[in-house]
């Protein structure tokens, strides 16, 4: 598999993605033959201007890299020139520990736009959620900061507190939330068996180690379910991404052969395809994904390539729609810049880019509540005098099972996972029929 230096999302608060590579960076390509000499003179009119007639002193570095960010920033949301504090920003974020929030972000509309929480860190635990819109920290307005200030200025030191204020749909109000930094401990696969023997994997963040952790995880479950795991949800909601060889391992793991998924970029080096082994982890039995609108990147990839093969039934809502590869190319100084190569696609020709992976089944983002319980229990034939009896003769019949082993899933705790569960039982069912 050939390495590269491949991010498949934009800015990770706590967690990162980092691979050297650079590759392009030596590179000459269409562009470096021709010299655009009347944009370049117009660059240098700008530059002696602004040196000269600005109401303060300005260096030459600050102008120079004001101009190379503004060049990235200008071509996606996804580019971005790294100085050497978001450089080592990002560097902090692969070691896996730092102190921090524990949220993935990106900006919208010059605002810092949550793209997830991180499972068990303070920002979920304060009920930060997809989607918020944070629009100060602390005191400071987070309109006409960068993405790199904004996230440093919520890192830091655990213990200490930041206070954030988001706008969230659906409320009137912006909404204020006092967050304790803590250490934040990246752990990408948890796992856990549900009843009647079905297992379930939450993945939260695609790293290098995750398909091995997903391969170590399954293995520990099928041991807890006596050797036989009879189906498995794979929970993808609010998983930002991460390394797109991560995504395709954990696809791999599920599908015996077949395209998983393939990057089209201008140079060679961006165009890629990446092919299934024959091996399957579950052994053929059935899957459900979980996805929502916080599914971005690599784990749209997984979605698409399962969905895209038909190995397992997609359920929730509409993906993020993050469809392109960046890389990141060290440059002197400790500086970095990172910049979209190339478009991904799913096996079946399929690009996710702004439109992001419809599921097979459409779930709504609603919360389940508990009837009052009837204390009378309805009245039945069996109940009713002189009913006929049963012709098979005094063989009661079949009880309901009570649910072997395992944790139980309550609708009115997870109601997309008590959904997948259903279904994955049906499908179970199904299967051992022959069908």
């Amino acid at each position: 598999m050939r390495q590269l230096s491949l991010i498949l999302l934009g800015t990770v608060l706590g967690i990162a993605l980092l691979e050297g590579g650079s590759a392009l960076a030596e590179r000459g390509g269409e562009g470096a033959a021709a010299v655009p000499l009347e944009e370049l003179r117009l660059f240098s009119e700008v530059y002696a201007r602004l040196k000269s007639d600005y109401v303060e002193p300005v260096d030459d570095r600050t102008l120079l890299e004001n101009a190379i960010r503004g060049m990235l920033a200008g071509l996606d949301p996804h580019s971005a020139y790294l100085d050497e504090d978001a450089f080592r920003e990002l560097r902090i974020g692969t070691s896996g520990e730092f102190g921090g929030l524990g949220i993935e972000v990106t900006m919208e509309g010059g605002f810092v736009k949550v793209i997830a929480p991180i499972d068990d860190t303070p920002a979920e635990r304060a009920g930060i959620r997809a989607g918020d819109l944070i629009i100060r920290l602390d005191d400071t307005p987070v309109k006409g900061m960068t993405l790199a200030e904004a996230v440093k200025r919520m890192r830091g030191k655990p213990g200490t507190q930041i206070t954030l204020t988001v706008v969230r749909e659906g409320e009137e109000k912006p909404l204020k939330f006092t967050i304790t930094r803590d250490v934040i401990r990246v752990r990408s696969v948890r796992s856990r068996l549900l009843e009647d023997g079905f297992g379930y994997v939450r993945i939260s963040h695609f790293q290098a180690q995750t398909a091995r952790a997903l391969r170590e995880a399954v293995s520990a479950l099928r041991k807890q379910a006596g050797g036989n795991l009879k189906g498995l949800i794979l929970d993808l909601r609010n998983n930002p991404g991460g390394v797109l060889n991560a995504a395709v391992e954990v696809s791999d793991a599920f599908l015996r052969d077949g395209l998983i998924v393939y990057t089209d970029g201008r140079v060679e080096d961006a165009k890629l395809r990446f092919n299934a082994t024959p091996d399957d982890i579950l052994n053929g039995a059935p899957m459900v994904v979980l996805v929502n609108g916080g599914s971005a990147s690599a784990s749209e990839i997984v979605a698409g390539a399962l969905k895209d093969h038909r190995r397992a039934i997609v359920m929730g809502q509409k993906t993020f729609g993050k469809g392109s590869v960046q890389t990141i190319v060290p440059l002197a100084n400790e500086t970095a810049i990172k910049f979209t190569t190339a478009r991904y696609f799913t096996p079946s020709g399929r690009s996710i880019q702004a439109e992001g992976i419809v599921p097979d089944i459409r779930l709504d983002n609603v919360k389940v509540t508990r009837a009052e319980d009837n204390a009378i229990e309805p009245v039945k034939e069996a109940d009713l005098s002189r009913h006929l009896a049963n012709p098979n003769g005094d063989a009661k019949a079949p009880q309901e099972e009570a649910p072997a082993g395992g944790a139980s899933v309550s609708a009115t705790e997870d109601y997309a996972l008590y959904e997948a569960l259903n279904l994955l039982r049906g499908l179970a069912i199904l299967q051992a029929r022959g069908h």
